[in-house]
């Protein structure tokens, strides 16, 4: 590794190095998964799964929504595999799908409660 890349290692905290530039294909499929991150409306629906799993009406109470439009919503999520759910009985349970997806909301809500540097 040289100087310059242990220095940008150091600089984020990276205990090894990415491994290499992207591919055009991942490229795509991370934009259209980060582009699934950019409505607001879901970023609050994975909010209240990061705490526990909820019913359809548990979660469109949560975050203010219509039942039909929280559906819509955990129906994209659940194509990018950011939501998971199980039926028990009649019941549908929605969760966060993996420790990843919890990380990736945690870090992002982390990262712009910190105070910024550049200012």
């Amino acid at each position: 590794m040289s100087d310059s890349e242990e220095k940008a290692m150091q600089a984020i905290g990276a205990d090894a190095p990415v491994s290499g530039i992207l591919s055009v294909e991942k490229a795509q499929r991370m934009a259209e998964f980060f582009g699934v991150l950019g409505d607001p409306n879901r970023w609050r629906i994975l909010s209240a799964l990061a705490s526990r799993e909820l019913r359809v009406g548990e979660l469109a109470e949560a975050v203010e929504m219509t039942e039909s439009a929280v559906s819509h919503q955990l129906r994209v999520l659940r194509t990018m595999r950011l939501v998971s759910y199980r039926k028990r009985g009649r019941n549908v349970y929605y969760c966060l799908k993996d420790k990843h997806i919890f990380n990736l909301y945690r870090e992002a809500s982390e990262h712009l409660d910190e105070p910024n540097d550049d200012d």
